[in-house]
């Protein structure tokens, strides 16, 4: 779960710190590759120093649940660029 809310936090200062104007799509594709490099960094760390923390049992799906986690991770660090995206345009104006 501290992954998790990692990833989010994460995102919302890579949404925050993205400089520019208010490219959507740009943010999106950029979070979409960083939450894919994170997710694999959180579900690697996440197997070999907390073994039984993943809230899906990789051991049952195999490497599809860890597919699984790691777009789990993507999905939550793009929405948390999102957030910090819209947090900078309302803090800057």
């Amino acid at each position: 779960m501290w992954f998790y809310l990692l990833d989010f936090i994460l995102g919302i200062a890579f949404g925050f710190f993205h400089r520019g104007k208010e490219d959507r799509m740009g943010i999106l594709r950029n979070g979409a590759i960083a939450g894919l490099v994170l997710g694999i960094i959180f579900v690697l760390m996440s197997i070999f120093l907390v073994p039984g923390a993943i809230g899906i049992d990789v051991g049952f799906l195999g490497i599809f649940g860890t597919f699984i986690i790691i777009l789990i991770y993507v999905i939550i660090f793009v929405i948390g660029s999102l957030v910090g995206d819209w947090l900078e345009g309302l803090l800057r104006k």
